[in-house]
């Protein structure tokens, strides 16, 4: 189900600034804006303390690493 909502001019002018691209709906944006503002699971909270680790611990390639390896 869809509905119309009613935003001041000046938020109208906000959400277009923040549009990536022309066609972008301003529903898009907005759903940008609210993921921006959920916090992490806790899942996602784990991966990212792991992947800190193992950059402290030095398990990482670095860019240009990867792009030898791959020929690039």
């Amino acid at each position: 189900m869809s509905t119309t909502i009613q935003v001041s001019e000046k938020l109208q002018k906000e959400l277009v600034k923040r549009k990536m691209y022309d066609k972008e709906t301003y529903e898009d944006v907005i759903w940008d804006l609210v993921e921006d503002t959920l916090e992490l699971d806790e899942e996602t909270k784990r991966e990212m303390a792991q992947a800190r680790q193992e950059i402290r611990e030095g398990r990482y390639h670095t860019l240009e690493e990867v792009k030898k390896e791959l020929g690039l």
